[in-house]
């Protein structure tokens, strides 16, 4: 697998308390959620490319994230920048959203 996209950052509260958080989040999607409870992982796979990743830590300040999105595609790796158009803006995106994820866990809402 391939990684498009890489994130982290540090949210004032437990690592249990983010996992929790980012659990409850990936929860409201249609696709499974794997969670590694032990390794604090998370793991997410829709379509024929997307699978996210979602790590905890702990941290001096609270827990540390990272984010993963990774192309799962078999074969043609490739393809998925072709389907996606060369996903421009994608990281933006994705770092957008996982700014907003950070805010709301250390808000305690996700």
């Amino acid at each position: 697998m391939r990684t498009i996209v890489e994130v982290s950052g540090v949210v004032a509260t437990t690592p249990s308390e983010a996992f929790a958080g980012i659990e409850r989040r990936l929860k409201k999607y249609p696709t499974p959620v794997e969670a590694d409870r032990e390794r604090r992982t998370l793991v997410q796979q829709g379509g024929w490319w997307y699978r996210g990743e979602y790590h905890v830590v702990a941290d001096p300040a609270g827990a540390r994230v990272t984010h993963r999105v990774l192309n799962a595609a078999e074969g043609q790796w490739w393809a998925v920048l072709l389907a996606n158009r060369f996903l421009v803006g994608f990281r933006p995106r994705v770092r957008a959203g996982f700014a907003a994820l950070l805010a709301e866990l250390g808000q305690g809402i996700a």
